[in-house]
């Protein structure tokens, strides 16, 4: 009777703590299979960690841990989620997603924790914030295949004292940001608007790089022009918009500021709603948001979705190697992954045509033009006489 009762309790534990986990939605896929494509090749940043990686096999079920945003949050998460629904779908394989119930370590490892349980045996990771989460999980679930999307190698660590390589089952993708910054800021001004903003969420490195990029992209716009360029630069603090970053907007475009280029998760929010009060300008950022609102004219994207895809088919297809162990950085250079969107629908910019946006990013991508990819906050970009930039706390 004893035996029985401590088997029951061990069980109700475990419930218990699965219980306690984040929310998720399930979904299995139709059981189609799609030809494999060969992934493009990716440069490397960081060295390849000792550990053996797992061994080769099918993925059987992805799941996506959110980081602070939702799967339908216009941005981040939904690309990356929209790519692992197309890769799933297409390969017929189940999928999944975990909203973890706080902004947490804690809460990102017990969500990681429940997708193992419940099968998972590729686990996508969009976000920095996630860099702390892989110095618990990565070694804890060596059998499971991590896609750590926007994690760098200065991202895996807890304390910012004692830094991790990522292990053999460990993916960390990058993207130069930077590059779709600078199109956005040149396409800015080669487009008449001498009066910009830059709105970031946190001062995180992916942010900053946005934010100098756009920097440097306006000020050779302006500098091939002959114009003056004012631009006023700030950080939210977070990555969805308040009441106090649309009253700065408000200021902002009340006293002359054309275009804001809104760069952090939800933050667009707060400078689409005080743009449609004074009849100004957003950028948007990650994916092309066009869509949601008429004042948007262009976005700075990452290809988060096809860059998504594209190491779950390296996976499933025995070529994990190409990005495991690695922080494998995309950029013009590796191909069509960062930039503007350029569908009739999406191009709302007036005299700068889809012509000349390519022949400035062609200029990007062959190493013509090279575009300080700093992330150090406090070292701003140097600019010309020809722009003028307002770093406000």
């Amino acid at each position: 009777m004893k035996k029985i009762l401590a088997l029951l309790l061990v069980l109700a534990m475990a419930v218990s703590l699965v219980a306690c986990g984040s929310g998720k939605t399930e979904t299995k896929a139709p059981e189609t299979q799609a030809p494999a494509t060969e992934a493009p090749a990716a440069e490397t940043e960081a060295p390849a960690a000792e550990t053996e990686a797992p061994a080769a096999a099918n993925i059987t079920k992805v799941a996506l841990v959110t980081d602070v945003g939702t799967i339908d949050d216009e941005s981040f998460n939904q690309a990356c989620w929209q790519g692992v629904e197309a890769w799933c779908s297409a390969n017929g394989v189940e999928y999944t997603y975990y909203q973890p119930t706080e902004d947490s370590l804690d809460a990102r490892v017990l969500s990681i924790a429940q997708a193992v349980a419940e099968g998972a045996d590729t686990i996508v990771m969009p976000g920095f914030l996630f860099g702390a989460t892989l110095t618990v999980v990565m070694d804890q679930y060596p059998d499971v295949h991590f896609i750590a999307v926007d994690v760098a190698s200065g991202d895996l660590t807890v304390d910012y004292a004692t830094y991790y390589e990522p292990t053999a089952n460990v993916a960390c993708l990058t993207f130069s940001e930077e590059q779709a910054g600078y199109l956005a800021g040149y396409a800015a001004v080669k487009d008449g608007y001498t009066k910009l903003g830059f709105l970031g969420g946190m001062a995180v490195p992916a942010v900053i790089r946005y934010g100098y990029g756009f920097v440097q992209g306006a000020d050779a716009a302006a500098a091939e022009m002959g114009v003056k360029v004012d631009i006023n630069y700030t950080y939210g603090g977070q990555f969805y918009g308040t009441p106090e970053t649309t009253a700065k907007m408000e200021g902002w475009y009340q006293a002359g500021t054309e275009v804001v280029f809104a760069c952090g998760g939800g933050i667009y929010t707060s400078a689409v709603e005080a743009a449609n009060k004074y009849g100004a300008k957003v950028i948007g950022v990650d994916v092309d948001q066009s869509y949601i609102d008429e004042c948007i004219i262009t976005s700075a994207m990452k290809q988060l979705q096809n860059v998504t895809e594209t190491v779950l088919e390296a996976l499933n297809s025995g070529s994990w190697d190409v990005y495991g162990g690695k922080v494998s950085n995309f950029s013009l250079a590796e191909g069509e992954y960062v930039g503007l969107p350029t569908d009739a629908d999406s191009w709302r910019l007036t005299t700068f045509t889809v012509d000349e946006y390519n022949t400035v990013k062609d200029a990007v991508a062959a190493g013509t033009i090279v575009v300080d990819n700093s992330s150090d906050s406090a070292v701003h970009p140097t600019v010309s006489e020809n722009t003028t930039v307002n770093y406000i706390g």
